[in-house]
């Protein structure tokens, strides 16, 4: 599900589609791995979005000898330099709690306890970022041109379409990146394409559909106002990338539409914060509801009892509020940041609520949490789970099966192969077979570092 990376050599261009991080704790060992090939022998890294499993190990990647350029949208040029900051920032602290912890427990291990990469290996990836606007042909050398296309997935993301010229034919591959549904506040729908001779496609829903998006504020309402009504705090374990913003969005007009009560609300995320920033900074790039917010007036990203938290001190201050509050915070999957702090002085409690908003990959704690499990292990000590834990499928960027069918079903001809990545094994399977049946269409599931030569 995470750590996307796809590795092309086309005569002797050689480049990286994405360069992500692994977050499922079953394979967080292949972030220490040494790259499947020279990090030196790359010309280019293309990306599709900002996102970790997509991007986050660019630091270690540049550390490993990359110097080539790595390519994004407008947008993402603006968001990654906080998102890898930020990780990097993560991983120098994680790094040194656990030292602390290990030396505290008396707890000596075979490797010293380091940084998966550093704040000084994320500045020298900055120096190599390009940006590219979305729609322009950008030549890679005089054979091979790429192009950006909008994925609708957050601000920035993209389909890559990479134009290969042999001889007297081009050919179209197509990475999909992270598909976005239709019709989702703040960004624009995802792109269709009606051709394309070999398609990379992500299937993380390719066997369920969402809930109807439309309800989404309704059941939103509903668990705010039943944990109020028990005394306890929401606790949003929250993705700082569109999705603090898109909550941001619905919570400004459920309080503007007087639907929930007065509460304090807490964006507990320098990251988000620096990211809600970008998307003021990029409107051209949202969509047009909500550009009709802003122009009357009603910023999805200001309401009353809203209060965005950058220190440390003011973060630790939340836990001592009397009265329920509702408390975002990073991360998404609860795999570091503030959201386990959080965690600690709410989980245990019967009254409280851990809302779920996102997609957990398999290992992480946040999925540990979903499905079900009594005790969870958060830095270092072992806590019982009491709260209520809720989800609500509605907020996934991603699209849902049947969007997914609708993307690739719009070609208007067979693209000779059909690759389906970035999902657990059932769902692509299940995608698979979809459009087997429906297309008769040659589809495969790559495995991890498996090759292929398709030209």
């Amino acid at each position: 599900m995470t750590g996307s990376c796809f590795y092309l050599e086309i005569e002797k261009l050689r480049l990286l589609v994405d360069c992500g991080l692994f977050q499922e704790r079953a394979y967080l060992n292949r972030n220490w791995d040494p790259f499947p090939v020279s990090p030196s022998s790359l010309d280019y890294v293309l990306l599709t979005h900002v996102h970790l499993d997509h991007a986050g190990l660019i630091p270690r990647l540049v550390h490993a000898g990359f110097k080539g350029k790595i390519l994004m949208t407008t947008a993402s040029g603006a968001l990654l330099p906080v998102v890898l900051l930020d990780s990097a920032k993560i991983q120098e602290e994680d790094a040194s709690y656990k030292r602390k912890r290990h030396k505290k427990e008396g707890r000596k291990g075979p490797y010293p306890v380091i940084p998966l990469y550093t704040m000084e290996d994320t500045e020298q990836s900055i120096r190599l970022f390009e940006e590219v606007p979305y729609q322009q042909t950008t030549p890679l050398d005089q054979d091979v041109s790429v192009v950006f296309h909008d994925a609708g997935h957050i601000l920035g993301s993209a389909m890559v379409e990479l134009q290969i010229r042999l001889k007297q034919k081009t050919i179209r591959m197509v990475f999909s990146g992270d598909i976005g549904q239709r019709d989702k506040p703040l960004v624009k729908n995802p792109t269709v394409f009606d051709s394309a001779d070999y398609v990379v496609m992500e299937s993380t829903y390719g066997d369920r559909e969402h809930e109807d998006p439309e309800d989404v504020e309704t059941q939103l309402e509903k668990i705010i106002l039943s944990t109020v009504k028990s005394g306890g705090n929401i606790v949003i374990p929250t993705f700082a990338i569109e999705r603090a913003q898109e909550l941001l969005y619905h919570l400004s007009r459920l309080v503007r539409l007087d639907r929930i009560p007065y509460l304090m609300m807490f964006l507990d995320s320098p990251m988000a914060l620096d990211v809600t920033e970008v998307f003021l900074q990029n409107k051209a790039e949202l969509d047009d509801e909500t550009l009709k917010l802003f122009e009357d007036g009603q910023s999805p990203f200001r309401f009353p009892g809203l209060k965005f938290v950058r220190s440390t001190q003011e973060s630790k201050a939340i836990n001592h509020i009397r009265g329920s509050c509702v408390i975002l915070a990073g991360s998404g999957m609860c795999t570091g940041g503030r959201i386990k702090h959080h965690l600690i002085n709410n989980i245990s409690h019967p009254e409280s609520t851990i809302l779920f908003v996102g997609y957990q990959a398999y290992g992480t704690l946040g999925r540990l949490i979903v499905d079900g499990k009594q005790d969870v292990r958060i830095h270092g000590q072992t806590h019982k789970v009491r709260a209520r834990i809720a989800q609500i499928d509605g907020f996934s960027a991603h699209a849902d099966r049947s969007a997914l069918r609708d993307w690739l079903y719009g070609l208007s001809s067979p693209p000779k192969k059909v690759f389906l990545v970035h999902g657990e094994k059932d769902a692509a399977q299940s995608l698979r077979d979809d459009i087997v049946k429906t297309k008769g269409w040659g589809v495969d599931i790559p495995e991890y570092k498996m090759e292929y030569k398709i030209i």
